[in-house]
């Protein structure tokens, strides 16, 4: 399966500006204030998620995954945290999702918090200044569509890994090396 591009994230990124800010507008007019709001960051991010599953080359785990998240999903729906702590919460499980799925290092998970927060920051710095919804929700996938530039793996400076992987990279070195020499001993009689 061909991994997620950048311009795939933007793609995705207005297509969640679009729907979303349709959404927010049409629901705000029945039911306004904090609970359509929290509606559609939760509606918003079921989506991202289906999308992060269905992009990633891993297959293990999926409806766990999913399963999860709506736990996560549904115990804050009915808890009614304060909405920082809301959308703070739904960050973190798309973020863990995301570094479960398509990173293999911390180095490269923790990358994606960083990004995680920048985004959230576009997104809160564009509602702020503008009032826009769609905005908002553009910066901030248009910023997480930034995470198919963090490596996937990050290797590790020699020497610092741990003692065990540098042994387990000697010994099959000098593995193959006594193979061949079995072999060439093997042919020669």
């Amino acid at each position: 399966m061909n991994q997620p591009t950048f311009l795939e994230g933007v793609s995705v990124a207005l297509a969640a500006s679009l729907v979303g800010s349709l959404f927010y507008t049409a629901m705000d007019v029945v039911f306004p204030g904090i609970p359509v709001l929290r509606l559609l960051i939760a509606a918003i991010g079921l989506a991202y998620v289906v999308y992060l599953l269905s992009r990633s080359p891993e297959r293990v785990g999926r409806i766990t995954a999913a399963a999860a998240w709506l736990l996560v999903a549904g115990v804050l729906w009915f808890t009614h945290p304060p909405l920082l702590l809301y959308v703070l919460v739904h960050l973190g499980t798309l973020w863990l999702i995301r570094s479960l799925y398509f990173y293999s290092s911390v180095l490269s998970a923790f990358a994606d918090l960083g990004l995680n927060g920048l985004a959230l920051a576009a997104a809160i710095w564009a509602v702020t200044r503008t009032g826009s919804v769609f905005l908002g929700i553009w910066c901030f996938f248009l910023v997480e569509a930034l995470f198919v530039l963090i490596p996937k793996n990050v290797k590790r400076m020699p020497g610092t890994g741990p003692a065990g992987h540098e042994y387990e990279d000697r010994f099959q070195h000098a593995y193959r090396i006594a193979e061949g020499a079995v072999r060439k001993l093997s042919s020669n009689h």
